[in-house]
């Protein structure tokens, strides 16, 4: 879905082709003489997507760090107020049974892959009457993008792991940005 606009000197809109979709057109004059371009629709929107995740908190696509826990929304982000999984609770999770339109699906992300904390959490989205798949947090990230990217109705309650596990590709990327970010250029 790209498209553009173009606007000359003289309030004259001039149609370029479209790319993908229907070019709109505006006819005020904007600028001294000046031809200017927008490149409007460049992707396709995808709502709040998890970036990358610390055991301080996450990382979202548009910049912002949300630190501690998080109930994710495709548009919409709130902090949890949860401490662990131990403490989700029937009452922490009616959050997400009050909500118009009514979500498909809640992703649980939890610190921990133990049944022995996996059974109360269930008992407590059962009880509220939400559909829930139970993950550790780093599985529950990349479900919601995904579900969100196809645009299902989905939310994620996701507490941050207690710690994160490094594998070669990544000491490689972090060796290579360092190695980057310190280089001497020649200019």
């Amino acid at each position: 879905m790209l498209s553009l606009i173009v606007r000359q000197a003289g309030g004259v809109a001039k149609r370029s082709t479209p790319l993908l979709s229907p070019v709109r057109f505006k006819a005020a004059y904007e600028g001294e003489g000046k031809t200017t371009v927008r490149v409007i629709n460049q992707e396709q929107d995808l709502g709040l997507m998890i970036d990358s995740y610390a055991t301080y908190g996450f990382r979202l696509n548009n910049g912002i760090t949300v630190l501690g826990p998080m109930a994710i929304f495709p548009r919409t982000v709130l902090s949890w107020q949860v401490r662990g999984a131990d403490e989700i609770t029937e009452e922490s999770l009616r959050l997400f049974k009050l909500l118009e339109p009514k979500i498909d699906l809640v992703i649980m992300g939890i610190e921990a892959n133990d049944r022995n904390i996996m059974g109360p959490v269930f008992r407590a989205a059962k009880a509220n009457k939400l559909n829930v798949e139970i993950l550790p947090t780093e599985h529950a990230c990349s479900t919601f993008n995904f579900l969100n990217a196809e645009g299902r109705c989905v939310a994620a309650a996701l507490i941050p792991p207690t710690n994160v596990s490094m594998n070669e590709d990544d000491m490689l990327r972090a060796s290579l940005h360092y190695q980057n970010v310190y280089e001497r250029s020649d200019m």
